[in-house]
């Protein structure tokens, strides 16, 4: 059941006009949520920022109109957090444009699972950039770290599949109410839901907009402890993520790519500019003082040993990037009709991955014995 001050607080940001953070200096001054609504218009108009048009739109906006939202969202199965709740995400408390209201479905609990992480970046990845941030994913989730992101293609549905294929904790953060998804935005949720939550401060009708994902992206900066940007160009939307993130006080990091790739040149930015540079996965827990468990492989499942030495040359010319079939086959000294039907049978096999133009890299750890 959604509580009094729940409601009050649903009501507040409700009023067209006033934003989370006029909505909280406006509480200060008051004397908190319960004493809003007999203020005033004097008391109001004191406050900075309150304008007369402010205080009309306070006043018109009537309980009725939140009590009929507590009901969509009961018959919807979406629950209702405010600051007032004992779930309120713990590194929110001291944010200070954090949402006034936020919609959830999932277990609210996991909103403030320490340590987070947020990974983040392009929507339109490569798809090196799509299995390394999967990859760093399980990894970081093997470590119990919750991962953070806005549910969007490309590297944030990596980070998501990551820590869900590790049976991990991971939160989603919308740009649009909960019930504004399509069919297959619902399955995410769904999924998502299972292992975590996924959070929304729009009204669970509202379709997204342009102006909702900066908004978006200050939420998902605010709960996470870190920001890791994974890959992106000068124009994405994570950047905007990484400097709130710094304004709050959280570390930034940045995972470098090609100069000769427009993908990678937001985070060389990035880096320019303070950010710390990520190459290894494990760099990330030394910096946030935890301790990396030997045993957990940056790799899915079990380490893998060549067959013979032909096939050993092969996969160490993998390591550490993804490499064209051409060079491959100069590299190892064998020709293509030799080396295709090795390369489909580590495919198959799971140990290497194909990309786009006849690219391959490695996916799995390989045995030292």
């Amino acid at each position: 059941m959604t509580s009094e001050s729940a409601l009050q607080w649903l009501r507040l940001s409700m009023v067209h006009g006033i934003g989370p953070m006029l909505g909280r200096r406006l509480l200060a001054a008051i004397g908190g949520i319960e004493a809003l609504w007999s203020a005033t218009g004097d008391e109001l108009r004191a406050v900075d920022g309150m304008g007369q048009q402010l205080v009309a739109s306070l006043s018109s906006t009537h309980l009725s109109q939140a009590e009929q939202i507590v009901k969509q969202c009961a018959a919807q199965q979406i629950g209702i957090l405010c600051p007032d709740d004992a779930r309120w995400p713990v590194a929110l408390a001291n944010v200070e444009d954090a949402p006034l209201i936020l919609f959830y479905r999932g277990d609210p609990v996991c909103l403030s699972h320490l340590p987070m992480l947020a990974m983040v970046g392009a929507r339109r990845a490569s798809r090196e950039g799509r299995v390394l941030t999967r990859r760093w994913s399980r990894y970081f989730t093997a470590h119990d770290i919750a991962i953070v992101s806005g549910m969007a293609f490309g590297i944030d549905a990596a980070a998501h599949a990551g820590a869900l294929e590790e049976q991990g904790i991971t939160i989603a953060v919308l740009g649009c109410g909960l019930l504004a998804l399509t069919e297959e935005q619902q399955r995410q949720v769904e999924a998502i839901a299972e292992r975590g939550c996924v959070i929304s401060e729009f009204l669970p009708a509202q379709s997204a907009r342009p102006e909702h994902f900066p908004r978006r992206n200050r939420v998902i900066a605010g709960l996470a402890q870190a920001t890791v940007v994974m890959e992106a160009d000068i124009r994405s939307g994570s950047l905007i993520t990484a400097r709130l993130a710094g304004e709050y006080g959280r570390d930034v990091f940045a995972v470098p790519g090609s100069v000769l790739a427009d993908n990678h040149a937001g985070c060389h930015r990035l880096i320019r500019d303070g950010a710390i540079l990520l190459e290894r996965a494990e760099e990330l827990l030394v910096q946030l003082g935890l301790h990396a468990d030997k045993t957990t492989q940056l790799h899915a499942g079990k380490q893998y040993h060549p067959a013979d030495a032909e096939e050993a040359g092969i996969l160490m010319a993998m390591r550490g990037e993804a490499v064209h079939l051409d060079l491959l086959a100069e590299t190892c000294g064998l020709t293509l009709p030799e080396l295709s039907p090795i390369l489909l049978r580590l495919e198959l096999q799971g140990v290497i991955e194909r990309l786009p133009g006849s690219r391959y890299l490695l996916a799995t750890e390989l045995s030292d014995t």
